[in-house]
């Protein structure tokens, strides 16, 4: 179960170090005036959006999986 934790750690944090890259990305597109505010504004939404969902769904698969090792 402790290495079940520390995959699920490591997944989190790479799905947020996607999310700063992708943020960084539109900042420097913003900066480049390639998208406007109102662009960047929804497009932040949107991958914060997908950033929960994912963790959500890492976290269900964690709880599953830590559910069946318990039954072993």
């Amino acid at each position: 179960i402790k290495v079940l934790k520390n995959m699920i750690e490591k997944g989190k944090i790479s799905i947020r170090n996607i999310r700063r890259e992708a943020n960084e990305d539109l900042k420097k597109k913003l900066k480049d005036k390639l998208i406007s505010e109102d662009q960047n504004k929804s497009f932040e939404k949107k991958i914060q959006k997908l950033t929960d969902e994912n963790i959500v769904k890492i976290e269900k698969i964690s709880a599953d999986k830590e559910k069946e090792i318990i039954q072993i």
